[in-house]
């Protein structure tokens, strides 16, 4: 029998071992946003027992993304230069330290301080992208890359969940729990990563699916992105949709402690888990298939169009809301409507991209996302101390409609 040709080995070598090192960062990452979703329903909470009134609340989630925004990049350029094992570590540890600061928190200057230490570490899943972008070659990263995906999918689905489940024994309990998951990305990272990267050959016009983000200080760099007016349209259109989902996701345990009941007592973060996982799985069923099939059907345009007008209808309609079937509903026709916005306009943004420059247009966007998520919770929050709750709602759903506008 005659031999398979040398080049049908090497590439086959080459998969086999970019599956072998994808599995633990698979695990690595699903573990990390288990522990971040852990948190979410509880935290508004949280900080509510020890003193925090909704505009404060929204300082401490609006605290967690100006560190991101501001460290991000410096983390970003500190992989490149010294790998992506040790700052992968260094980031966990903060994310550990972070934790266990919140988890014992007396007073409200120590959940502020928890929330940005995680923040500045804030490096681990831009980390894990970059690590899958140097272990594949360029047509095989966009299948690696789905591991992301799958991971957030899972991590919004079962997190809330255990949150919510935790929460019933005492309020530190998830925090807790998720500083043990988040002990174990640490083992996972030091015992499963090999210390020694592979690296496929990488160059500045090809920083991979993980974008390139400019610091703080270097927006003026950006400012030819917003010069071409197609690609100006679509950057607008994502910070709507960052907005307006941000000012919706920070505010939504606030107005539910607020505007619901079970059994009996106010919504708290059992229930509000539980909601979040029930829109985490329908976040799998999107993205298990139906965005591809609505872009088949619908096209990306229209797709993008639909989103946005389901989500400034659900939005709108969340508050107005005035039983937990009513939520449930309107939550599901938001969800499904508007589930294919991000993955939809983000292959919009990058084929307006030049092909050198993509990574650093994706940078752009999670720029902007950081922006979005340190500004709409500001507000967002404001709205809600004001007992403005279906003005907040509408607020949201007015944003998603501008974005419909921009098209």
């Amino acid at each position: 029998m005659a031999s398979p040709p040398i080049d049908s080995l090497t590439a086959a070598t080459e998969s086999v071992d970019s599956r072998r090192l994808l599995l633990p960062i698979f695990l690595i990452v699903v573990v990390d946003v288990l522990g971040l979703t852990i948190i979410m329903p509880l935290l508004p909470f949280y900080a509510e027992r020890l003193g925090a009134s909704p505009a404060m609340v929204g300082a401490i989630v609006s605290t967690f993304a100006f560190c991101t925004l501001i460290a991000g990049p410096f983390l970003g350029r500190w992989s490149d230069r010294i790998g992506r094992r040790p700052v992968l570590l260094v980031s966990q540890v903060g994310t550990l330290i972070g934790f266990l600061v919140l988890a014992n928190a007396t007073t409200l200057w120590m959940v502020f301080l928890s929330r940005a230490i995680e923040g500045a570490t804030a490096g681990n899943l831009s980390t894990a992208q970059a690590y899958i972008s140097d272990v594949t070659k360029p047509e095989n990263r966009a299948k690696s890359f789905a591991v992301i995906g799958i991971a957030f999918g899972l991590g919004f689905l079962i997190g809330p969940a255990i949150s919510g489940y935790l929460s019933q024994f005492g309020y530190s309990v998830p925090i807790y729990a998720a500083a043990g998951l988040s002990l174990i990305s640490i083992l996972g990272t030091y015992f499963l990563l090999p210390r020694r990267e592979v690296l496929h050959e990488r160059n500045e016009a090809d920083p991979g699916p993980g974008g390139k983000r400019l610091a703080f200080f270097d927006w003026g760099a950006y400012r030819k992105y917003f010069e071409d007016p197609q690609l100006a349209r679509l950057l607008g259109q994502w910070f709507c949709f960052a907005f307006s989902f941000a000012t919706l996701f920070s505010g939504f345990a606030l107005f539910s402690e607020r505007r619901f009941a079970w059994h009996g007592h106010p919504f708290g973060p059992k229930e509000v888990g539980y909601v979040m996982a029930y829109t985490g799985f329908l976040g799998i069923i999107m993205q298990g298939g139906m965005v591809g099939r609505m872009v088949k059907w619908l096209g990306e345009k229209n797709v993008v169009r639909l989103g946005f007008a389901a989500s400034a209808i659900g939005y709108a309609l969340t508050g107005m809301s005035r039983t937990v079937g009513q939520l449930l509903a309107v939550n599901t026709f938001a969800s499904i409507g508007g589930g294919g916005l991000r993955p939809t306009l983000t292959s919009r943004i990058t084929q307006k991209a030049d092909p050198r420059e993509q990574g650093v247009v994706i940078g752009l966007t999670q720029s902007l996302m950081s922006i979005a998520q340190i500004t709409a919770p500001l507000i967002g929050t404001a709205l809600i101390q004001q007992h403005l709750l279906v003005v907040w709602a509408c607020w949201a759903g007015l944003v998603a409609a501008l974005g419909l506008a921009l098209d």
